[in-house]
């Protein structure tokens, strides 16, 4: 039950350009500085930043 819980509060990060999920989940706890996500949709990349499940984008490349 307290696993269930956990994994209900879990977020998929979608991606800057195409908004579509990618691969990558985060909890409420979780803090990313300067994380590389690529979407594998899409096939772009970006710097990101995570805080409390909050993704704000700080360098977007292009294809």
């Amino acid at each position: 039950m307290i696993g269930s819980r956990a994994l209900e509060k879990e977020q998929w990060i979608l991606c800057p350009f195409c908004n579509n999920k990618t691969r990558i989940k985060v909890r409420p706890d979780t803090v990313l500085e300067n994380f590389p996500l690529f979407c594998p949709k899409c096939k772009r990349g970006t710097i990101i930043r995570v805080t409390g499940q909050n993704v704000v984008a700080i360098n977007k490349t292009k294809k």
